[in-house]
């Protein structure tokens, strides 16, 4: 069969009308951007060394793929939709458009990564500036990742039927909105709903890229430039950890209104870490819409614009002007789905248009999420399933674990190192020094003065304190346990009576007791926190170099399956010593080679749905993921210090049993976009 592309003039079977790149050339005519030149100097320069012209390479393809056709007989009419829009994507080029976008999109990508990592940064100041208790610190690491859960379930299924820049828009500015809320709020409620509010909108950011991306991309740049834009990610991680360590340990950076309003340091890198969001919704307003969802929804003459548009971008950028767009003519079935929504929409209030077309969109959603597990998408849809949930729940996991166990060990380390005094005795004696890490057994103080000190991780137990002055005493984990206190006064200090467990309070008064609590960036502010996550995100670079390099190469399955069961042998690096040092180093080894992993993963999340679907299923597996993170973040940080093996062989097996059920999985390196 002969390759259709090769004739001047091409009329498709579902009313397309496509010519060549070059016009067939009138007798004794000529450019100006020939003019002027001889013939010789119009040939190809790699012909000499045998290297093929691109529009030989390019006209070779769709002979093979012709061929291909050919032997599968007749084409559905989304795989012929699919076919030509190939043809016209690898005619458009890649070039200025698709750099530009990547961009635009990758700061969206970004802005999720920051998301991660805001609440850990700003928890150990913020847990004393809005006195949080151990609870309250838990349901605020909790909601950002089920936030995040609910924003990929829902911006997924309204980008496959509403629009991917509408929505990766309104997610975006929500996000902001309420992150820019969040950084004022002066109550754990508000602080609190105003993160959730800003999680569901960045949710919605990893589906809607992904998916908006890829369909902007020819097949034989597909892998390798999206994995590319999974780099944005590691950039988010870097930026938080950076920005965190240069703003949140800088108390001054802040102000306040009286006693109602304070803005701490924190709250300043609260409202930087929203830039990323912030410039990528700046950046959108530029980008057209997908023209591969627009065919889809029938808007055939805007997604023969936006064609133009990356063809002219590209072409006028490599210095071909002259090159001409020539589709003549895009023609999309109309949906019955459409259909339905313009018939019920037509009459009636417009409070009522809106809500059956609010209601219709709703089933519309629904019924796209019910059809991923169709006869159709059943198996593929179960395989990725297990693979991100395997993936997310030891990454995640394991992200925790890694913190944790440092603290764990520092604190090990700092008990160790406690001083214990018993039965001493002290009488008139001026504590004019601050105490820290001591128990104090069975002691006794006279008259004694505590003024303008602090103690921290301080006990006293079975003690006597009479006729004592504390005055201006600022506390850290300081506990009085079955001591007896009389005649005494606690002048403007934070010592509560919670603070005292089973003491007896004889004569004793305390006033102008100091309320909430006390954020001092010196005490809650460990520069190892930063450096361990900067240290981990900056280690998975040589990982996401090296699987965007070899994405098209060695192929997504392989990539996929060899990266899981590599970080599965890293993970029994950790019974070889437990030493800090040790596990950051094993903690940036593990991200470095899991990241080849989440590549692949979404690349083959991108090519195995078709166009109407593409998005919902990225945004459900998304929230999978995300509920998966939830799960393997509590389960490996409740052994923290109980039990080290567990939390290893857990992510041992979830990474064997992703991989093994990864290598099962279809190629789709040489698969067009449906």
């Amino acid at each position: 069969m002969s390759d259709p592309y090769q004739n001047s003039y091409h009329q498709g079977g579902d009313g397309y009308a496509y010519q060549a790149d070059d016009p067939p050339p009138e007798e004794d005519a000529a450019s100006d951007a020939t003019e002027g030149h001889d013939e010789e100097d119009q040939m190809y320069e790699g012909q000499y060394q045998g290297i093929p012209h691109p529009d030989e390479v390019k006209a070779a393809q769709r002979a093979a793929r012709a061929k291909t056709r050919a032997a599968a007989g007749a084409l559905s009419e989304l795989e012929e939709l699919s076919e030509q829009y190939e043809d016209i994507m690898e005619d458009c080029g890649h070039g200025r458009f698709q750099w530009t976008l990547f961009v635009v999109l990758g700061l969206a990508l970004m802005a999720d990564g920051v998301e991660c990592f805001v609440v850990a940064f700003v928890l150990p100041s913020a847990e004393k500036d809005l006195c949080l208790s151990n609870a309250e610190k838990g349901m605020l690491g909790l909601v950002v990742f089920l936030s995040m859960m609910v924003g990929a379930f829902l911006w997924g299924g309204l980008a496959d039927k509403v629009g991917r820049r509408r929505c990766l828009i309104v997610a975006l500015a929500i996000n902001c909105v309420f992150a820019f809320l969040s950084s004022f709020a002066q109550g754990y409620g508000f602080f609190l709903f105003f993160r959730l509010l800003s999680g569901i909108g960045i949710g919605g950011s990893v589906p809607i890229v992904y998916s908006y991306f890829s369909e902007f991309l020819q097949m034989d740049k597909r892998g390798e430039h999206l994995s590319w834009l999974c780099m944005f990610w590691m950039v988010g991680g870097i930026y938080a950890s950076f920005t965190a360590w240069g703003i949140i340990p800088r108390y001054g950076w802040g102000f306040s209104m009286g006693t109602e309003l304070q803005f701490h340091s924190w709250r300043v890198f609260v409202l930087v870490a929203a830039l990323p969001a912030v410039t990528s919704l700046v950046g959108l307003t530029f980008m057209p819409e997908s023209p591969r969802f627009l065919l889809e929804n029938a808007k055939h003459d805007e997604a023969w614009m936006v064609l133009k548009q990356v063809h002219d971008t590209n072409w006028r950028a490599k210095g071909q002007p002259e090159k001409v767009f020539t589709v003549t003519h895009i023609k999309a079935p109309k949906t019955a789905e459409d259909e339905f929504i313009e018939i019920q929409t037509a009459t009636g209030t417009p409070v009522q248009r809106w809500a059956v077309r609010s209601l219709t969109l709703c089933k519309l959603v629904l019924k796209n999420v019910a059809s991923l597990v169709s006869a159709e998408f059943r198996f593929a849809t179960l395989f990725m399933a297990v693979i991100w949930f395997c993936m997310a729940f030891s990454y995640y996991g394991l992200s925790v674990w890694f913190p944790d166990m440092i603290k764990h060990l520092q604190y090990q380390e700092y008990e160790a190192k406690v001083k214990v005094f018993h039965g001493e005795q002290v009488h008139d004696f001026h504590f004019n020094f601050s105490l820290e890490n001591q128990i104090h057994r069975e002691g006794q103080y006279v008259r004694d003065k505590f003024i303008n000190i602090e103690l921290k991780s301080v006990t006293f137990e079975d003690s006597l304190f009479e006729d004592c002055h504390f005055e201006n005493v600022q506390s850290t984990d300081t506990l009085f346990r079955n001591c007896t206190i009389r005649a005494s006064v606690f002048y403007n200090t934070d010592l509560r009576r919670d603070k005292f467990l089973g003491c007896r309070l004889e004569n004793t008064s305390f006033q102008h007791s100091r309320r909430g609590c006390r954020l001092d960036t010196r005490e809650q502010n460990d520069v190892l926190v930063y450096l361990v996550s900067f240290l981990g995100s900056l280690a998975v670079l040589p990982g996401n170099i090296v699987s965007a390099l070899f994405m098209e190469k060695v192929g997504r399955v392989k990539i996929i399956g060899g990266s899981m069961l590599a970080s599965a042998g890293c993970c029994f690096l950790l019974f070889l010593s437990f030493s800090q040092a040790a596990i950051i180093a094993l903690q940036c080894l593990f991200c470095g080679v899991s990241v080849a992993a989440w590549n692949g993963i979404q690349v083959v999340t991108v090519e195995l749905y078709p166009a109407s679907k593409r998005a919902t299923a990225f945004g459900v597996l998304n929230a999978l993921c995300k509920l998966a993170a939830v799960l393997g973040s509590s389960v490996f940080a409740s052994f923290v210090g109980v039990a080290t093996a567990v939390p290893i062989l857990l992510s041992f097996a979830a990474l064997v049993c992703g991989g093994l059920v990864a290598l099962r999985l279809p190629d789709t390196r040489e698969k067009i976009l449906l």
